[in-house]
């Protein structure tokens, strides 16, 4: 890196890492007139966010994310605008599902809808969560930004109410605002994307914001596989002059070309490798201080026919949330947080064929479940895992033409940046919340000028939102 102009091969700022906040942080920057490298170690950009053929030729399987509500509520994915014509999302006809013993919860678009779905208990749902929903966008950007001042004043009483709840473990809110276990099952689904025990303080939050977003913008798929989403954001890069790298690991910044600005869409163990002593010994202390969240285990699967759920409402959703009652999720939970494997454990199951069908062969279909388990666990989860699935939908594994299964090793080995299985870029507690990667006002910054961080391990954390790597790459514009 250099402080001067330009450097000879002509590129104002370089990006380490083509994941979802690599690419938009590359994005963002050409698009403000700088001449941007983005270099990526795989093969093919996208980070987690690609599909391959795991199991049977013409499957089509996404590797992290499958998912996408996240990328539709983003600021900085309606900042880069990609049109249909560049990426097209597939919503199904119901967000979500939570299959119960009983009769599956469906988690509708419409909230009204969603108060009929849960009787006695649908004023408190469109209490706790419409309030969210209702206050749309705004609270979204600030939520995703909430480090801006300047977002968080439009929306202060709605940010009030959600933090008023939010803040509260999602086992406390479930049954303070929920007398019945159809809605409490609901909202643990919710809450368990969080990675955390539900008994932990702020799991809460995660559950209303994600059910929020289930009533505002929805939760599509990205037709053909996520990593189309990775490709138009690659081919908008090009087009804006953008050159991008693939095939290319960097174990030092020394193998950098010289540039003003550098990204790293890296987690902090990585960070501390490649900038080794270039980082001033107090900081690269705090960064080795970061801890990573639980692991998951996946299974991914060819199935002949469609999931036989015993309530076949659950094939409206792409998304199921398995694992019973808040009760069963909230120990499911626990024991992970504890480094223990569940017997039951909650799984997060997602059959995209139901939304769509270009992922499998005709009349066939495509389906992933995974479970949360310890950092860097070894143990094979599949047993337990089909077990659950089994139990909502009897006959599942007569309908298997072939799995393939990722461990939290074989995840990071596809990806550098899900240390120990990690998809989150790091715990996301109450700490890490306000300290991510460290504390600071500006978490994306390093004292060392013009580097910057931009990956899940900054705010506003996991998920595909390209959020880390817009906010760096704002900052690095200022700058």
């Amino acid at each position: 890196m250099t402080a001067g102009d330009r450097a000879a091969d002509g590129f104002d700022a370089v990006v380490v890492g083509a994941g979802p906040n690599g690419l938009v942080a590359a994005v963002t920057l050409a698009a403000a007139g700088r001449r941007v490298l983005l270099v990526e170690a795989a093969t093919r950009v996208g980070g987690a966010m690609r599909s391959e053929e795991l199991t049977l030729p013409g499957f089509i399987h996404d590797v992290g994310a499958s998912v996408l509500p996240l990328a539709l509520a983003s600021p900085a994915f309606r900042d880069i605008a990609l049109g249909p014509d560049e990426v097209r999302f597939a919503h199904p006809t119901t967000p979500a599902a939570h299959p119960l013993d009983g009769d599956a919860v469906l988690v509708h678009h419409d909230i009204a809808q969603m108060a009929t779905e849960l009787g006695r208990d649908g004023r408190s749902w469109q209490r706790v969560i419409g309030a969210s929903a209702r206050a749309g966008q705004p609270l979204v950007d600030a939520l995703m930004s909430p480090l801006s001042p300047s977002r968080a004043r439009p929306v202060a009483p709605a940010l009030i109410r959600y933090g008023a709840t939010g803040a509260l473990p999602a086992t406390t809110l479930g049954r303070l605002a929920f007398r019945d276990q159809r809605a409490r099952a609901a909202f643990a689904g919710m809450a368990a994307h969080s990675v955390l025990s539900l008994r932990q303080p702020i799991s809460a939050g995660y559950g209303t914001f994600l059910a929020a977003l289930a009533h505002t913008v929805g939760w599509p798929v990205v037709v053909g596989g996520t990593e189309q989403l990775a490709v138009a954001l690659a081919a908008r890069l090009r087009q804006l002059g953008g050159e991008i790298h693939t095939g290319r690991p960097i174990r030092d910044l020394g193998e950098l070309p010289q540039a003003r600005t550098v990204l790293l869409d890296l987690t902090p163990r990585q960070v501390i490798a490649v900038a080794g002593d270039r980082l001033p010994p107090r900081y690269g202390r705090r960064l080795a201080r970061f801890r990573y969240g639980a692991g998951v285990f996946k299974v991914d699967y060819a199935m002949d026919a469609a999931m036989p759920w015993r309530d076949p409402r659950v094939l409206s959703a792409a998304t199921v949330h398995v694992g019973g009652t808040l009760a069963e999720i909230a120990a499911a939970e626990g024991e992970v947080a504890r480094g223990r494997h569940p017997e039951r454990p909650f799984v997060l199951c997602v059959q995209p064929t139901v939304s769509d069908p270009s992922r499998a062969p005709a009349g066939k279909h495509t389906l992933w479940a995974y479970c949360h388990v310890p950092h860097g666990s070894t143990v094979d989860m599949t047993a337990a895992i089909e077990d659950q699935l089994e139990r909502f939908a009897p006959g599942f594994r007569d309908r298997v033409l072939a799995r393939h299964t990722f461990r939290p090793a074989d995840l990071q080995a596809y990806d550098a940046n899900l240390v120990g299985g990690d998809l989150g870029g790091g715990a996301a507690d109450v700490r890490q919340f306000v300290a991510r990667p460290v504390l600071s006002r500006s978490p994306w910054a390093t004292p060392i000028p013009g580097l910057y961080l931009c990956s899940a391990s900054t705010p506003p954390g996991g998920g595909v939102h390209g959020m880390g790597g817009w906010h760096a790459a704002q900052l690095a514009l200022r700058d």
